[in-house]
């Protein structure tokens, strides 16, 4: 069996394609960590969001289960 690159230098050009080749790497790591962080950070603005409901909720909640005295 033949390797089809003889050393690191032939992989890293790629017969000459190697540019577009190791572009179209670095966009698509680069969309899929963009991807990960902006998910992240909805995902901690929804629980932010949520907690805040939450809160709000069980106080009101509280205001109305308290007994009114006439």
């Amino acid at each position: 069996m033949q390797p089809y690159f003889y050393s690191v230098s032939e992989f890293i050009a790629m017969g000459k394609h190697g540019v577009f080749v190791w572009s179209c790497w670095a966009i698509t790591v680069g969309v899929v960590l963009a991807f990960i962080l902006y998910s992240r950070r909805q995902r901690q603005a929804l629980i932010k969001q949520l907690t805040i409901q939450q809160a709000r909720q069980a106080q009101r909640t509280a205001n109305t289960s308290s007994p009114t005295t006439k």
